[in-house]
């Protein structure tokens, strides 16, 4: 597997562990929906949280979160209204990013919550 997949695996995983530790429970990993994939679907009280992880080695083209355009917005939207429909839920949805930047063996994790708000 290519050394990007593997970041990437392993940003969403410190993703996970971060989440979990600010007291969200995670519903679902991976999940698709036509071309989207939402990285994490994740619950703090009524609130359902559609987060997309964005893991760098390095910031020298720009942020992680720098990386998401306005058709990946609109193919987590989609993702998102079809697992509110599609599990029966009456929640409020909001749109998350968490920004990883590796530096050496450390990571920076940034939670950017209502990230897509400006899209």
């Amino acid at each position: 597997m290519a050394t990007h997949n593997d970041l990437g695996e392993q940003g969403e995983q410190l993703a996970v562990e971060f989440l979990q530790k600010k007291g969200y429970q995670i519903l679902d990993r991976n999940w698709r929906y036509k071309k989207a994939e939402v990285d994490i679907i994740a619950q703090k009280g009524a609130v359902l949280v559609i987060v997309e992880v964005k893991t760098r080695s390095s910031n020298y083209f720009g942020n992680p979160q720098d990386f998401i355009n306005q058709k990946k917005v609109q193919l987590l939207v989609e993702a998102a209204n079809e697992y509110v429909i599609s599990k029966d839920l009456n929640v409020e949805v909001r749109f998350d990013i968490v920004s990883i930047l590796k530096n050496k063996q450390a990571f920076n994790i940034e939670h950017l919550k209502d990230a897509f708000l400006h899209f």
